[in-house]
């Protein structure tokens, strides 16, 4: 029994773990004073109420742990949270009965054993320490006489559910067949038809045609939902113009970046540490006879050559060793050299020359930036009195009459990205305005300030003719594309039936050997391996793909191939179909359990419980 106890599940161990995590945290387990401590009957076992209320909340505090907001009783209910927890407990009541009438039992020893072996539970020393264990049930208001009582049961049950499901098998038939199933290979030939293996080029749609294929594909040319929308905009470039840049500025950001406008003489540079100076300098003798290479001293260390690498290097940054290294030629390995992390060989892997930029070449470049910072400070200071209108009545179009700001109109959907569109924030904003709202200043990403006014909402429509004509000539010629290549494909077919090699069709031909249903063939489309798979050796099918039609011919079908991969999927198989077995026939235990256990739950003390969440 006590092997059997190795393997629990540790329902328990674990729900106490995370209790005494949020107790720590300050939230604390519920604990109810009431009169009433039982929620329900379970053949001669009771769910008490502080069970279900400690369970709940520790549903409640996981949910609000992954989303980061509070969770209220009443959105508890909504995800069921409350039932979720009285079926579980009613679950384990069901099989603590069972077991209890069985007179299954974990036992005194395994139940020490188990407790000693929880973390929680463990000083400094590492060891079970006994302070600990009675301070950690404490932060959980947990009794130790109610938490052993727990422990035991979850021991019981799990030796219940032990001897339901071990030793049940699948037949191995079944793992065998599903293995061949996904393992089996095909051979197959194939090509693929594009525009260029017509004989003739497509001819070009008239309007008729487009009229046509317009009235009978109407819906896939229909507008979205779009959003009629006034707006104005004040951007930095908008007042570039009104802004003044002192020299004395410009030359001061020149300074303050000299580092990127004066760059000194750099190498880049690889460098392998050694442990002392003999190591690197037999190491340099082998490199000098051709003994080794200087990857292979690099692999032989267990190293990459992205570990040793330094990227660009001043002389400063190598050190001692920047004589050496700035004087040897690309590809040269230099060395021993001394380095803050003791002898090393350097290989240098390229050169940049020292670099100087005056002032003059980057001169308008640090004036406009300088120009858009100063831009954006005035807006800046020019948003309040704007708001301050807009909160006085004043409308869009006023204040596009009165200040630098810009008016325009615009029809917005999600797909829109020209114009204010292309801001994020002028996005979302369009995203949320619903009718009515109050026009606001917003700010954008760059220092712009925005306002918009939702003047109408346009539903989900057709789209007209005479705008949707280029998507309508697109999508017509690539139907009459489509059709073209696959009767051309149906020719090349029948050809090839009758004796005409694969080779001689003037296609690129491509030969798959022993490929999965799993395989991945760029270029085809999701299901082509399934349509290979539905094919006889022999057989020829035309598959259409997106702008392409596909010709295969099926060579071969082979079993899975014998190896350690097929091996373990097969046991890997094998496994998966036992515990699948052996978890429905525990349920359907569990059920009948239940069932002859005649559960009974008093409703009102269930709702008194849920309504002291509040």
């Amino acid at each position: 029994m006590a092997a059997r106890v190795k393997t629990m599940s540790k329902t328990v161990v674990w729900v106490i773990v995370a209790l005494l995590i949020v107790g720590l945290a300050g939230f604390g387990a519920t604990s109810f004073s009431g009169t009433t401590r039982t929620l329900g009957v379970v053949g001669d076992q009771s769910i008490s109420v502080d069970d279900f209320a400690r369970d709940l909340q520790r549903e409640m505090r996981s949910i609000e742990a992954q989303t980061g907001t509070a969770m209220t009783v009443e959105q508890a209910r909504a995800y069921g949270l409350d039932q979720m927890v009285l079926n579980r407990l009613v679950q384990f009541a069901s099989l603590d009965d069972e077991a209890a009438q069985m007179g299954l039992s974990l036992g005194d020893t395994n139940l020490q054993r188990e407790i000693m072996n929880i973390d929680a539970f463990k000083g400094i020393d590492g060891k079970f320490d006994r302070e600990t264990y009675r301070f950690a049930l404490q932060q959980a208001n947990l009794k130790e006489v109610d938490f052993e009582k727990d422990l035991r049961a979850e021991g019981a049950r799990t030796i219940l559910q032990q001897a339901i499901g071990s030793g049940i098998k699948m037949p191995a038939v079944l793992a065998d067949r599903m293995t061949d199933y996904v393992a089996a290979r095909r051979s197959f030939t194939w090509a693929s038809l594009d525009e260029a293996a017509l004989p003739e080029p497509l001819a070009q749609p008239t309007d008729a045609d487009l009229q046509t294929y317009f009235d009978a594909h109407g819906d896939q040319f229909v507008l979205p939902e779009t959003k009629k929308l006034t707006y104005v905009l004040l951007t930095p470039e908008m007042i570039l113009g009104d802004i003044e840049v002192d020299e004395a500025a410009v030359q001061k950001l020149y300074d303050e970046r000299s580092t990127e406008y004066q760059q000194p003489e750099r190498r880049l540079v690889e460098r392998l540490v050694f442990s002392d100076e003999q190591s690197a300098s037999g190491a340099k003798a082998q490199l000098e006879v051709g003994g080794t290479t200087f990857e292979a001293l690099v692999q032989n260390r267990g190293l990459s050559l992205s570990d040793i690498d330094l990227g660009d290097v001043t002389r400063d940054d190598v050190g001692a060793a920047a004589d050496d290294v700035f004087s040897a030629e690309v590809g040269n390995v230099v060395g021993p050299l001394p380095s803050d992390l003791g002898p090393a060989l350097f290989r240098v892997n390229g050169k940049l020359e020292a670099r100087t930029t005056p002032l003059e070449e980057v001169r308008q470049e640090l004036h406009d930036e300088l120009a858009l910072e100063g831009a954006r400070r005035q807006i800046e200071s020019r948003a309040e009195p704007i708001e301050d209108m807009l909160a006085g009545g004043a409308t869009l179009e006023e204040v596009g009459q009165e200040t630098e700001m810009e008016l325009g109109q615009m029809e917005w959907n999600e797909a829109s990205a020209d114009g204010p569109a292309a801001y994020p924030g002028f996005k979302e904003a369009a995203a949320a305005v619903q009718d009515g709202d109050f026009p606001e200043i917003g700010y954008l990403e760059d220092g712009s300030i925005y306002a918009l006014r939702l003047d109408e909402t346009l539903p989900e429509r057709p789209e007209p003719f005479d705008s949707a004509r280029d998507k309508v000539a697109e999508e017509w010629t690539k139907e009459q594309l489509r059709a073209a290549l696959s009767a051309r494909a149906e020719t090349l077919a029948g050809e090839l039936k009758a004796g005409t090699d694969f080779t001689d069709t003037g296609l690129e031909v491509r030969v798959e050997n022993g490929l999965t249903r799993t395989a991945f063939i760029d270029g085809t489309p999701a299901d082509f391996m399934n349509r290979i798979f539905a094919m006889e050796p022999g057989d020829y099918q035309v598959i259409p793909s997106d702008e392409t039609v596909l010709l295969v011919r099926l060579d071969e079908t082979l079993p899975p191939a014998e190896g350690a991969d097929v091996t373990r999927m097969r046991d890997g198989l094998s496994e998966q179909l036992d515990q699948a077995l052996a978890q429905a026939i525990f349920a359907a235990y569990v059920r009948d359990v239940q069932l002859r256990a005649r559960p009974r739950v008093d409703q009102d003390t269930l709702a008194a419980v849920m309504a002291s969440f509040n």
